[in-house]
């Protein structure tokens, strides 16, 4: 069984129901899938298996979840989600000691490999940290990203 069944109701519980928050750049937005990103879906009736089917072929293939140790692959799919796949793999390949070309080829693999999970886990969740603190809406949605994260950690934690 794919890991990815494992992980998704754990991103979908960050992501929550509906939202049409003027404050969010993402705009319209249910189960974290945004209009912006996504123009022609139509948002307030997507399912929630059609969110599931997004997340898989959009987010968990592209960070290769599945090549990636249990123990870090959750973290690499909930940062894909939240702040697109280009930052996801940067802060993979920086918390890998690789080169940060946005590109996950066999280099990037073999480095996570060779890395100790709980350390890949906390340089990779220390960039996520950084980046969302130059965020102009950090003021606004600071609490409850900082609240993902610390979330993620307890995760990374149990998925030894």
């Amino acid at each position: 069984m794919s890991k990815f069944l494992d992980f998704i109701d754990r991103v979908l519980s960050h992501e929550g129901g509906y939202v049409n928050n003027p404050n969010d750049p993402g705009g319209e937005t249910k189960f974290g899938i945004a209009k912006r990103s996504y123009p022609a879906v139509d948002i307030r009736n997507l399912t929630r298996e059609g969110a599931i089917a997004i997340y898989e072929r959009d987010f968990w293939q592209r960070v290769q979840g599945d090549k990636l140790p249990r123990q870090f692959a959750f973290q690499a799919l909930d940062a894909a989600v939240n702040h697109g796949i280009g930052n996801a793999v940067r802060w993979m390949q920086r918390a890998a000691g690789v080169a940060d070309d946005g590109v996950i080829g066999p280099m990037t693999l073999a480095a996570v490999a060779r890395s100790e999970p709980a350390d890949l886990v906390l340089a990779f969740n220390a960039e996520r940290l950084e980046f969302y603190a130059k965020l102009q809406t950090f003021d606004t949605f600071g609490r409850g990203w900082t609240r993902r994260v610390a979330g993620n950690l307890r995760y990374a934690a149990q998925d030894n």
